[in-house]
């Protein structure tokens, strides 16, 4: 299983994002290098819907620039399921468009957030493990 290493301040600031866009779905990029964040990008979601999300165009191309500026990938796309489920949903799965980016989905239960990393291919999905450290304390 493949692991996804997220440092703190990126992950706090998924949590804020979702946090704030909530009751609708919230959405962005998380860019990477060597299988670790080192960027995030909140992106509007266009659809302002509880149940399902489309990047603003504008400004999911603003952030492909600049991860492409900085030699960066994308490592990881994010998006809240404010009511659940904590798994990817249908139109999560007939809508996937990047072979090989993580999904990773904030889905709220019982008041809490929490968030799940996934791979989604072939009409299902796996699940990745997800590793939150502070950059500095990495060897």
């Amino acid at each position: 299983m493949k692991t996804l290493n997220i440092i703190r301040k990126h992950w706090s600031r998924m949590l804020a994002d979702v946090t704030e866009r909530a009751p609708y779905e919230a959405c962005g990029l998380v860019a990477g290098n060597n299988n670790e964040s080192t960027a995030v990008f909140e992106i509007p979601n266009v659809l302002n819907s509880p149940v399902r999300f489309r990047m603003s165009p504008e400004e999911q191309l603003r952030a492909f620039n600049l991860i492409d500026q900085n030699g960066w990938e994308i490592s990881a796309i994010y998006h809240s399921h404010p009511e659940g489920p904590e798994t990817p949903s249908k139109s999560d799965i007939a809508e996937f468009a990047y072979p090989g980016v993580i999904y990773l989905i904030w889905s709220r239960i019982d008041g809490e957030w929490r968030c799940r990393g996934f791979h989604i291919a072939e009409g299902g999905y796996e699940e990745i493990d997800l590793c939150i450290h502070e950059r500095e304390h990495r060897i």
